[in-house]
């Protein structure tokens, strides 16, 4: 508690020669109620915020199966394969075979969600699967644009699977043929 020093006079204050100057009065404040206070707020501020929590992509996980060699089988006509190259550009094809006539293009990354939305409104929804390969020229940055695009056109089937001898031969052809080094 306060308490105010109140020894000496405590009469008027006279003015003149020979008359003696008042005591001042010292005031002292205790402080434990204030630090009291204090750490109650804080406990209080601890208990009633909420932790953040930690966000993070929903994973589709495939059915059950009773055949094991069925279970990563695409139809043909359902799968769409995207190529991560160099230079933010996105190589693609329908189907299993890159390499017939027509079916292998490119597409930069502002472009590729017209191409995966053109898919998939063609496509059986059951049906339709996404095959991601980057290349080793393929930067992480360009990786986690492409999983943003599957999330962001609410893509459920696709996997990301390592390129192929063909497939990348494919990239590096097309590539030098556009002038990319």
């Amino acid at each position: 508690m306060s308490s105010i020093d109140t020894s000496g006079d405590s009469g008027g204050h006279k003015k003149g020669p020979g008359v003696k100057k008042a005591k001042k009065m010292s005031t002292k404040v205790d402080m434990t109620p204030m630090v009291d206070l204090g750490f109650l707020l804080i406990t209080f501020f601890i208990f009633t915020t909420t932790m953040s929590q930690p966000t993070a992509m929903n994973l589709y996980m495939p059915k059950d199966v009773d055949k094991p060699e069925d279970q990563n089988k695409v139809k043909e006509s359902g799968a769409f394969t995207l190529l991560l190259g160099k230079e933010d550009v996105v190589y693609f094809y329908e189907g299993m075979d890159p390499a017939s006539p027509g079916n292998f293009r490119s597409a930069s990354f502002k472009t590729i969600r017209n191409e995966i939305i053109r898919k998939k409104q063609s496509t059986n929804p059951e049906d339709l699967v996404i095959i991601i390969k980057p290349s080793s020229d393929a930067t992480y940055k360009n990786t986690v644009d492409i999983l943003d695009e599957m999330t962001i056109n609410e893509i459920k089937r696709y996997a990301m699977v390592d390129i192929s001898d063909v497939e990348y031969q494919l990239v590096k052809i097309t590539e030098a043929a556009a002038g990319i080094k």
